[in-house]
């Protein structure tokens, strides 16, 4: 038996063939294609190339081409069946099975899209045609949108008009009918009723641009019925794994990196009017990290964009536990609040594309800094309440998948919180009453540390060290005799110590004539410093975090060279280029 033409056009839809050829093949992006030495022949120059456009790859050496499916029979020695189990998995898709409870289950399917596709052109016509749909219309003018965008979407209205209803319950069986949510049976007036009667449809499609599932707007102001409704769910729709605007969307992934995640269907379509097409709202419930695994198929930033009130708030903190734990190193998740009142549709009316983009590139923050924040803000000045905001980051960092994330969301959480321990770096003094922060001076000390990068942080943490530990440096100098800093007041002071020490043969650090204000930054942003005081006399743990300092501050050194070359590589293309990238990536594993 054959696979449905369906099944395997849904395969290619999830799966770039730059996502399935890069895991076997190191691609770099020029222009709309990627490039890569040939996995089919050892070569030094690059002549393999990748079109995610077109979906297909082509090796100008050995001749080979194909699409998705012949790339995995080739490179991994698979038959057809095994590379369509292989890419259904590698795209979260069910195995597909020849069964005949498959079959039957295949039939259904086809009629639960043809009932919804029917449904659907019928309505988005009756908006233009039935006098009905009048109010309908208002409505729709009044939220600023006009044919074109009425059209693109295939917005329609449900009236009370029961003819389409009688003929489509003439044509499906009841219990085909039934499964797709459309319509439920009254106990009360023993019928069916239709679901979406008086409201605003937007139809939701699955990625393939087929209509699964409808939301609707009701118009008439009702206590007793929700604003907005969507399809029940049924074997074939699932709201945590559905995006409404994502058949679209997917199409601009080509030539676009990031990505707007909203709460709405009119929010999608207002920024979509206004020429923000790269836009997606989630259906109704809280973000799922199968939604995050989908957006991540396709894109490398997503910026959770949700209304700028409180319900909005709240729901961004939810988003963002749930998709933190998704969080990988060459992706993106960033969180935009908007002014007070405004939703993604309104701001962009009012304020226009540039302006929005603009404010979204100024104000996008993190999202394990937006974590932080919140939860910062909920900490109160005392022991419990600080150890119970410590516990709740650990919490949440602990969940991420990626063990490489997973240690640098920590590090930064452990690292803000340091900065919020009062400095025990003084002598004792029993005359010493200590004075509270001026509200002045604490709003100084987070306008510093914000500007700060963890590589400025590492940098204090090394310096105090060496400002704390002369006489263990000198006994160990060689570890840091090939220590390059980054920061310029850092490195002179570096410069200073070593110099002025002969290399630490000298270990009276407090004779030394070194700028005072350098020395104090030191002890001001030194995450380590509360490690060394409770552990002042473990010189073997202080070598230990010396050592992973060190490693960090030269992985760091090794990723702004690589970035450096890739950034080179991808302008000449040179074989010079490729291979001292290639051996520095391999330096870089090393460490």
């Amino acid at each position: 038996m054959k696979y449905p033409k369906e099944y395997l056009q849904e395969i290619k839809t999830r799966l770039k063939i730059s996502t399935v050829v890069s895991k076997t093949v190191s691609l770099k992006k020029r222009g709309k294609e990627y490039v890569g030495l040939s996995p089919f022949k050892t070569e030094k120059t690059p002549s393999f190339t990748v079109n995610d456009e077109k979906e297909f790859y082509h090796c100008f050496s050995t001749a080979e081409h194909g699409n998705i499916f012949d790339f995995v029979m080739k490179t991994q020695n698979l038959k057809f069946g095994e590379s369509v189990k292989y890419l259904a998995n590698l795209a979260g898709m069910r195995p597909y099975t020849f069964s005949k409870e498959d079959e039957i289950r295949e039939e259904k399917w086809n009629k639960y899209k043809l009932i919804y596709a029917k449904y659907v052109e019928f309505y988005h016509q009756d908006l233009f045609k039935n006098p009905l749909a009048k109010e309908a219309k208002d409505y729709l003018k009044n939220r600023n949108l006009n044919v074109e965008e009425v059209k693109k979407f295939k917005i329609g209205y449900v009236s009370n008009d029961e003819n389409f209803k009688e003929a489509i319950f003439k044509e499906f069986t009841e219990s085909e009918i039934k499964e797709t949510g459309l319509f439920y049976f009254d106990q009360n007036k023993k019928k069916y009723v239709d679901r979406f009667r008086d409201r605003v449809i937007f139809p939701i499609n699955n990625i393939s641009g087929d209509p699964i599932a409808l939301g609707g707007r009701i118009l008439k102001d009702n206590k007793y019925l929700a604003k907005y409704i969507n399809s029940p769910e049924t074997p074939f729709f699932k709201k945590g794994s559905n995006l409404y605007n994502l058949d679209f969307t997917r199409k601009l992934s080509n030539n676009i990196d990031n990505i707007f995640l909203v709460e709405g269907y009119m929010d999608v379509i207002g920024l979509s009017k206004n020429k923000v097409e790269n836009v997606v709202a989630n259906l109704g419930t809280s973000l799922t990290t199968r939604q995050i695994l989908t957006l991540n198929q396709f894109f490398q930033h997503i910026t959770v964009c949700f209304d700028g009130d409180e319900s909005g708030y709240k729901a961004a903190l939810r988003a963002a536990e749930n998709s933190i734990v998704e969080l990988k190193p060459e992706k993106e998740i960033s969180f935009l609040f908007l002014p007070n009142k405004h939703d993604p549709d309104s701001y962009v009316n009012e304020k226009g594309k540039d302006f929005f983009e603009d404010f979204s590139k100024n104000n996008s923050v993190p999202i394990h800094k937006f974590i932080f924040n919140h939860y910062s803000k909920e900490m109160n000045d005392n022991p419990s309440s600080r150890a119970i905001f410590e516990k709740k980051l650990r919490s949440i960092s602990s969940t991420i998948k990626d063990e490489f994330i997973r240690k640098y969301v920590l590090e930064y959480f452990l690292e803000k919180i340091s900065e919020l321990t009062p400095n025990t770096n003084f002598k004792y003094n029993k005359n010493y009453t200590k004075l509270t922060k001026s509200l002045k001076s604490t709003q100084n000390y987070y306008n510093e540390t914000k500007s700060l990068s963890a590589t400025d942080i590492k940098e204090f943490s090394f310096l105090y060290i060496l400002l704390k530990k002369p006489e263990l440096i000198k006994d160990n100098f060689y570890l840091i005799e090939n220590v390059k800093l980054f920061s310029s007041e850092n490195k002179l002071l570096f410069e200073e110590i070593k110099n002025q020490t002969n290399n630490f043969e000298n270990t009276d650090i407090e004779s030394l004539k070194i700028d005072k204000s350098l020395v104090d930054r030191v002890f001001k942003y030194a995450s380590i410093k509360h490690i060394l005081i409770k552990n002042k006399n473990d010189d073997e743990n202080t070598l230990e975090i010396l050592s992973e300092l060190i490693r960090d501050l030269k992985n760091y050194e090794l990723e702004l060279r690589i970035s450096e070359l890739e950034s080179r590589f991808s302008k000449d293309l040179s074989e010079v280029t490729f291979n001292e990238l290639k051996e520095l990536k391999k330096l870089q594993k090393t460490n």
